[in-house]
């Protein structure tokens, strides 16, 4: 039973594995913020470009 708690202690991949989801999640949130500043800039483009025509 004291060599399983030590092989479970000593056990990184679940460490591993928590940090691979930060990095995705925080890969994810530098996406989303980069897709909405985009539309938001292509928004006023549109608009621009709308307003022209009319």
């Amino acid at each position: 039973m004291k060599n399983i708690f030590a092989r479970f202690i000593n056990d990184e991949s679940g460490a591993t594995a928590i940090e691979y989801g930060l990095i995705a999640a925080l890969i994810g949130v530098a996406i989303i913020g980069g897709v909405r500043a985009l539309g938001t800039r292509l928004s006023s483009t549109f608009a621009a470009v709308s307003g022209n025509l009319a």
